[in-house]
């Protein structure tokens, strides 16, 4: 856009100042929701890191069901999650093969 450049506002009607209401909820239960699922993830990658094996595989199904609850809500893309599942799985049985 050229600088100076006059900037279309959409008018303050009913209709869009409850969609910029909508967008605003839902940007912060995306976010809410997103925020769980990073956490989770980073715990679980911070006991697989340090080794421990039998508190990696109790955070396993809770941090599955965590990026499960995440595709239900559409805030994460059903690939993404099932990529993270994967590579954490990867990591357990990496864990589990050099525990033996």
């Amino acid at each position: 856009m050229a600088q100076g450049a006059a900037v279309k506002h959409k008018k303050k009607t009913k209709s869009v100042l409850k969609n910029i209401r909508q967008a605003a909820r839902r940007a912060a239960i995306n976010k809410m929701n997103r925020t769980r699922v990073r956490s989770s993830i980073r715990r679980m990658r911070a006991t697989l890191t340090a080794g421990d094996l039998a508190g990696a595989e109790k955070l396993a199904s809770a941090t599955f069901s965590e990026l499960d609850r995440a595709i239900r809500k559409r805030t994460l893309s059903e690939n993404t999650a099932n990529r993270y599942k994967s590579r954490l799985s990867l990591a357990i049985n990496a864990l589990k093969a050099k525990k033996k």
